[in-house]
């Protein structure tokens, strides 16, 4: 694990580490544009956390919105007047990792973060989707497999998952 990187939330300026990084960690059907990661900067910028290193890279990044929603719409991605900062649940989008720093231990280390965030502001849980090959790595974070998404994302197939506290 990258011992000496620091979690931090997000500010304005990070807009293009944070698209460079997603063009990286996606496909492109699945990718947030620069317009849409910049409409959540703007709209909710304590729901992004970034793991930073000593020298000031941002190596690995979770974001998305909170809402009394149990589930994770599509709409969501683009519509950041959907977020509710009181709300029960934590949205995760993404959970984005430069492949040099991957296998560190960097997800692991924001998942659990963003975890106790939203258990510490009073939330039901946090909701993802992701793809049928990574429901084995989530559930070692305590998140149960809801079966296949209703999600359509960038044309995939997605499952529910879901991490109650």
């Amino acid at each position: 694990m990258m011992e000496n990187a620091h979690i931090r939330t997000a500010r304005p300026s990070d807009l293009n580490a944070l698209t460079e990084m997603e063009a990286v960690c996606f496909p492109a059907a699945e990718a947030a544009a620069e317009e849409a990661i910049a409409r959540r900067l703007r709209a909710y910028p304590e729901h992004f956390w970034l793991l930073e290193t000593e020298e000031g890279e941002i190596i690995s990044f979770v974001n998305g919105l909170a809402t009394d929603e149990p589930f994770l719409r599509d709409e969501m991605y683009e519509n950041a007047a959907l977020h509710q900062e009181n709300g029960a649940w934590q949205m995760i989008f993404g959970v984005d990792t430069l492949p040099q720093y991957r296998r560190r231990g960097c997800a692991a280390r924001l998942l659990n973060h963003v975890a106790a965030q939203a258990r510490s502001q009073g939330r039901k849980g946090c909701v993802l989707t992701c793809k049928a090959a990574l429901v084995h790595y989530y559930e070692k974070f305590g998140f149960v497999s809801e079966g296949i998404s209703q999600s359509t994302h960038g044309g995939a197939v997605w499952y529910d998952m879901r991490l109650t506290f």
